[in-house]
């Protein structure tokens, strides 16, 4: 075979080959060079993507992209993929999160941006992808999704059954361990990710407020009406489906400061087991940014307001109606908060607690003490006898049998205002209860002489009152007496000339 091809031969068939290329790939680049001179750039574009339409082998995958949000609110199909894929670690994954809070059974494991995480169901194989990508826009934060890939074939059973299969088991994962949370806007960072914050506006904390209803020191009653009230809500989404309502709930707790309204709010946060979201008015700029805010959170949560007459923005109307004068507001109004509470607006979640507190209920604007926006309006007053029993079984560990003391304290309570606050405050200054509950006795004495003093002091503001007022009434009496007897004189001395 050698013979058959000499060393010449070899060199003249190696060169006309380079010849041959050179001289193609010159004619290439002038066709190049001529086509993009003629050629419009769209044109080109179109022939491109149509020549690698016809010469890219199609795919047999199909791939689901599952974005963290749904337009203004949080998608449910992300939320359960997020808890379901933390129990769907591979031994090939290379990057988690790993966190655990102080109350949480197990450690909470996530992935990591660019983790796979390969699943099977049935005989379908899947694919799951975390992807992040930086906004558009400056400050924006990162947008996350997820990939689902598998086999273009399977995609009804992946829709139909395989994605229901994730959201039953992602339920049943947060049943096992569920820890509730307290939202708030102004909180710097979240439990979960410092990049998550509901869509942009809350932060998040587990909430460790070890109030239950056992522990609150109120009338036995009003906490029973609570309960009844509370369960009464849950089951009753077919009701207010019939009569055309939104599953919601709204409650107004009013009293004096140190009366336990916060404490009651975490009651029912741990009695529900549902997340709140602490949103104060102060911190909202504008009726949009108010429903943003509404809609990030999610069902089965509490909405709480806190001290509501102290919002400038509720007392605007009130104002308004007595100067006229004061000129629109452009931000968020009381309007504004009426539609996000009761208006269409409110229609956009189930299974929503709102709850208002205040120090004086007549300070509130009416349109917001209406049913519909605040149905059940609770007293929360000041320490009564049952309160206290609870409170030193709680703080003491002791009942009423045999306790010298109690039967002044409920006396003394019985005549005198104090909260709970100050009740609980005295009861622990000692771990002695009889030193304990001789102090809260010291104390409700030293509370009952200043309120009499107190009164005292008024009705001697008003005797000296009144007695400035018989004083000077006298003056005028005896001016008029004057008069009169100078006006008889008068008349005399002309009957006389």
């Amino acid at each position: 075979m050698a013979a058959m091809f000499s060393s010449s031969e070899i060199s003249k068939t190696a060169s006309s080959l380079f010849s041959a290329y050179a001289s193609f790939a010159g004619s290439m680049m002038l066709v190049r060079s001529v086509a993009n001179e003629l050629i419009p750039h769209q044109l080109r574009s179109y022939l491109y993507s149509a020549f690698r339409y016809f010469f890219t082998p199609l795919s047999p995958d199909l791939t689901l992209a599952i974005d963290e949000r749904c337009g203004m609110s949080k998608n449910q199909v992300y939320e359960a993929a997020e808890v379901y894929l933390s129990t769907r670690i591979s031994p090939k994954t290379e990057r988690l999160k790993l966190s655990k809070t102080r109350k949480q059974k197990h450690f909470t494991i996530g992935l990591e941006k660019g983790e796979l995480v390969v699943d099977g169901f049935e005989d379908v194989r899947l694919t799951w992808r975390f992807v992040c990508t930086e906004g558009q826009k400056p400050h924006g934060g990162e947008k996350k999704h997820f990939e689902l890939s598998f086999n273009k074939k399977h995609k009804d059973k992946v829709l139909d059954f395989y994605l229901p299969y994730v959201f039953l088991k992602a339920e049943e994962i947060k049943k096992q361990d569920k820890m509730i949370k307290l939202y708030s806007r102004q909180c710097p960072f979240s439990c979960e990710d410092d990049n998550e914050r509901r869509g942009g506006s809350w932060g998040s904390i587990i909430l460790e407020h070890p109030a239950t209803f056992d522990t609150l020191a109120m009338d036995p009653a009003l906490k029973k009406m609570i309960i009844d009230d509370l369960e009464m809500f849950l089951r009753r989404k077919a009701y207010y489906k019939k009569v055309g309502k939104a599953w919601k709930r709204g409650y107004l707790l009013y009293g004096p400061p140190g009366t336990g309204k916060s404490s009651l709010v975490a009651a029912m946060a741990n009695y529900l087991k549902f997340d709140i979201y602490d949103l104060g008015l102060t911190s909202v700029r504008s009726d949009a940014e108010l429903r943003r805010t509404l809609l990030s959170t999610t069902n089965r949560s509490i909405l709480l307001i806190e001290d509501i007459d102290c919002s400038s923005e509720v007392l605007e109307r009130q104002m308004r109606n007595k100067n006229k004068k004061l000129p629109d507001k452009t931000g968020l109004t009381l309007s504004g908060i009426l539609n996000c509470i009761d208006g269409l607006w409110s229609s956009c979640g189930d299974e929503r607690i709102i709850v208002f507190t205040t120090n004086y209920k007549d300070r509130i604007d009416p349109a917001l003490l209406r049913p519909g926006r605040m149905d059940l309006h609770i007293n929360m007053s000041y320490c009564t006898t049952d309160g206290f029993r609870l409170l030193a079984s709680n703080y003491l560990g002791i009942s009423s049998k045999h306790n010298p003391f109690f039967a002044e304290i409920d006396s003394l309570l019985n005549s005198t205002e104090a909260t709970p606050a100050e009740a609980a405050e005295e009861l622990m200054k000692s771990d002695d209860p009889n030193i304990a509950l001789q102090g809260l006795v010291n104390f409700l004495k030293r509370k009952r002489d200043e309120a009499d003093d107190e009164t005292e002091n008024k009705a001697t503001g008003c005797g000296e009152v009144d007695s400035s007022v018989r004083r000077l009434n006298a003056i005028v009496s005896r001016v008029k007496r004057l008069k009169t007897n100078v006006d008889r004189r008068k008349i005399m001395m002309r009957k006389r000339k």
